[in-house]
């Protein structure tokens, strides 16, 4: 059998290939990462790995693990929010848009795993700190009304960027508005919720909002009639990462008040 370059390509499409050719775009995004560890690890520290042949199967299953998520979200629920937002705006129901806007960004923050592991590392902080109590009940609680804030922030975030899209508002302007707000609250917010909230506007735009919030923009501005997929597609996620900021210090605010 002749490989010419058709029959390269025929194999390349391969059910059986392909998620061998998946899995080697995973490591090769994983090998700066194993390389800047084993670096240290070996070189600077001059120190064998520790339990070496139960980390070897954890880099197995985060490759595998990465993976099958890029794949799912390529597949699944990327096409799923073009679709919707294509589907939402051939409808011409402004609240439907603006409500499916809402309840995706509050869904996918909930989700997210990284917003899950800073609001319970925030809660056992703040237990140590005795700004809270140290019972497991009031830690749970704090961590789940932080990640309820936060959920609830980029819920107004994708209203608000949707309704951008919709009105071809400048984004500028919002996000310059909006920083000054985060400027103006930081010196009354308690030091203690300052941190917490600066990094919750990091911890948003993470592996489950980020996909879904380009799949709306991109797909609303390239439904919507006179808008442009580049210049008005893009910009959901910087409002994503700005209003937990706002609304985190807000929370902190109420909860433990004015910064004497």
């Amino acid at each position: 059998m002749s490989f010419d370059n058709k029959n390269i390509r025929a194999l390349y499409r391969s059910p059986l290939i392909l998620p061998f050719l998946w899995m080697r775009d995973a490591v090769r995004d994983l090998l700066p990462i194993i390389g800047v560890i084993g670096f240290f690890q070996l070189f600077v520290l001059q120190k064998p790995f520790p339990d070496l042949g139960e980390m070897l199967s954890g880099v197995l299953m985060l490759v595998l693990g990465l993976t099958f998520f890029v794949r799912g979200l390529e597949m699944g629920l990327f096409p799923l929010g073009e679709s919707l937002a294509y589907a939402l705006v051939r409808k011409g129901n402004l609240f439907w848009l603006l409500a499916f806007a809402f309840a995706m960004g509050f869904s996918t923050t909930v989700a997210e795993p990284a917003l899950i592991a800073i609001a319970g590392k925030a809660a056992e902080v703040a237990s140590v700190a005795k700004l809270i109590g140290p019972g497991e009940a009031e830690k749970m609680t704090y961590a789940t009304h932080l990640r309820y804030v936060v959920a609830f922030s980029v819920g107004i975030a994708l209203l608000f960027g949707a309704l951008r899209i919709v009105r071809g508002w400048p984004v500028h302007y919002l996000i310059i508005g909006g920083y000054c707000v985060v400027t103006l609250l930081t010196p009354f917010a308690p030091a203690e919720i300052i941190g917490v909230a600066y990094d919750s506007g990091g911890v948003t735009t993470s592996t489950v909002t980020v996909p879904l919030t380009a799949a709306l923009g991109v797909g609303l501005a390239s439904t919507i009639h006179g808008r442009n997929p580049m210049v008005d597609g893009f910009g959901l996620i910087a409002f994503a990462s700005l209003t937990p900021i706002v609304f985190v210090m807000g929370y902190g605010l109420f909860l433990f008040g004015i910064q004497g």
